[in-house]
């Protein structure tokens, strides 16, 4: 089982997740949405498209955009569709 952990709270946990570029993609539904809070950022991959973010959230510390999805992916990324990833202090343990 793969965990993603921040602030002592479990974010995700899943047999299924995706690695892609050393980065494991939850399917959305193993993301406790509770701790997750739409973001303003965007980022662009050249190859997976545009990226939309999330804040963290764990009572009341917040980390800025440390989870993201790309919600229509170009079809070289398919495999991302529909999946979370995170990063900047979550940790993730397979």
């Amino acid at each position: 089982m793969t965990r993603a952990t921040w602030n002592g709270a479990v974010i995700a946990e899943s047999e299924e997740t995706v690695v892609v570029e050393g980065n494991h993609y939850f399917p959305s539904e193993a993301v406790r949405t509770e701790h997750l809070r739409p973001s303003e950022h965007h980022t662009v991959c050249g190859w997976k498209g545009r990226a939309s973010y999330y804040d963290v959230v764990v009572g009341d510390a917040v980390n800025p955009d440390a989870a993201w999805s790309y919600p229509s992916p170009k079809p070289d990324a398919a495999l991302v569709a529909g999946r979370i990833a995170f990063w900047r202090g979550v940790e993730v343990t397979p």
